[in-house]
This record gives structure tokens, C-alpha cells and sequence, in this order.
């Protein structure tokens, strides 16, 4: 992480902390607990919504090789920018809401996972519907969504659109996380 990364996360959260939903990025810990979840040997293609400024990506990027598409989504322009910068070998989209339109333009069928730090909750009831269905509808059969949230409230929506393997509490982030694996 560099230098900037927390100071540039605490700016965007006070302008934004509907969008943004924390004051610092995600913990490499919590980066880690969510990369821990997929199965890296069988992934070819991975989303990751919400990237930030790139704690989650900067642990996918460690266990991706070349044989792996990655495509990361972050609609802030500042952060977006960083990540260009940071990960070239990617791709980046700007809009989740779009998820497989914008798939469909890189000629992407479907995905093996999708790595969230959307702020879920923080969306309306309309967006949060809209942003399940486009993750569902971007997976393959079998196919997992990891995704991190700060409280339980996202249990019911899920289970809902997936199958709930595991939620997992992650105490060494600010603020402690729980990570749901989900399988379509």
C-alpha cells in the first residue's frame, strides 16, 4: 500500500461515504481471507466490484498469472486512474450496474468469481436488486461471489440469489468485516 492509498480512501469516503462505505482501505488481511476463498488452478476469469484503491487487487494480482482475465470495476475517476496505473495487465470498467454489458464488450460469457467491496448497504433497495442480478446473471454455473460487508444485513439478499457456503469474520480490519462466499 502506498503512502497515498489511506489518505486518498479517507478523502473519498468524506466526499462520498455513501459510495466509498469506509475511512481506510481493506486490510491485507481482508484481502487475503477473500483470495483464500477461490480456487486459483481452475479460475480463468475474475471481477473484482469496488476496487478502490486496490487492497483486494493487489492480493488477486499476486495469484493471478497470465493464463487469468481479470476485469476490476470502480466508478470513482481519481481511484480508477490509480489502478490503471498500479495493475496495466488488467481490465477497467467503471460501472457495476453494467457488469454484463461491459463483460459482453470484452467478449466475456461469464466469470469464475467476483470479489466484492461494494458497500451494498449503502445503496438503495432498487440498486442492491439490480447489482445481485447482474452478479448472478455474470457468473458460471457454480461459480462463486465473495464478497465483504461490516455487518450481517446482507445474509437474507444473498441467500436469496445464491447459496451462502460460508461467512467468515475478519477482526483485524478497520472496520472488523464479515466475508460471504456465495455459489451460483
Amino acid at each position: 500500500m502506498t503512502r497515498n492509498q489511506p489518505l486518498m480512501f479517507l478523502r473519498k469516503f468524506m466526499g462520498n461515504p455513501k459510495y466509498v462505505g469506509s475511512v481506510v482501505p481493506s486490510s491485507r488481511y481482508l484481502a487475503n481471507r477473500m483470495v483464500s476463498a477461490a480456487n486459483w488452478q481452475q479460475a480463468r476469469t475474475i471481477v473484482e466490484l469496488g476496487s478502490g484503491t486496490g487492497a483486494i487487487t493487489h492480493a488477486i494480482a499476486e495469484r493471478v498469472d497470465r493464463g487469468h482475465q481479470v476485469i476490476l470495476f470502480e466508478k470513482d475517476k481519481d481511484m480508477g486512474r490509480k489502478l490503471q496505473n498500479d495493475f496495466p495487465q488488467f481490465i477497467r470498467e467503471t460501472n457495476a450496474l453494467h457488469l454484463v454489458s461491459q463483460l459482453k464488450k470484452h467478449n466475456i460469457k461469464e466469470v469464475d468469481y467476483i470479489f466484492s467491496g461494494l458497500p451494498f448497504y449503502n445503496f438503495s433497495p432498487t440498486m442492491r436488486l439490480q447489482l445481485m442480478n447482474q452478479c448472478k446473471e455474470a457468473l458460471r454455473p457454480g461459480g462463486k461471489l465473495i464478497a465483504f460487508q461490516y455487518s450481517l444485513q446482507l445474509r437474507e439478499l444473498l441467500s436469496q440469489h445464491f447459496e451462502i457456503e460460508s461467512i467468515s469474520f475478519v477482526p483485524l480490519n478497520f472496520p472488523p468485516a464479515f466475508v460471504y462466499v456465495c455459489r451460483k
